[in-house]
């Protein structure tokens, strides 16, 4: 179910152009409140604050690869998985950011 509703949002977001979800949003709609926990039960079962927690989930801090390692562990997937949603929002910013017209281009002759 999970890997339908990030899939399917993926292509919609891809389609229209949009960003990807932060991953702090999947985590508490997919993880968090899907499993109907609290942001103080999963800090404190992940070993962390909930102020960091709490700063993950409302998409103001992104996810290291430490709590990537306690999320896989906490919900039984990957820190790469964690890592890769990450990674795919912080790259679609600087896609936006970068601008490749005033790169030079250092090419093999």
């Amino acid at each position: 179910m999970l890997i339908i509703w990030i899939t399917t949002k993926m292509k919609n977001m891809l389609h229209r152009n949009l960003p990807p979800s932060h991953p702090g949003e999947i985590l508490r709609e997919m993880f968090i409140n899907e499993h109907k926990l609290s942001i103080t039960e999963v800090a404190a079962g992940l070993g962390i604050s909930r102020v960091n927690l709490s700063a993950v989930v409302n998409e103001r801090a992104g996810i290291s690869p430490e709590l990537a390692i306690k999320l896989s562990e906490a919900f039984g997937n990957t820190a790469q998985f964690w890592i890769n949603l990450q990674r795919n929002y912080e790259l679609w910013y600087a896609e936006k950011k970068v601008n490749r017209k005033k790169i030079k281009h250092f090419h093999a002759a």
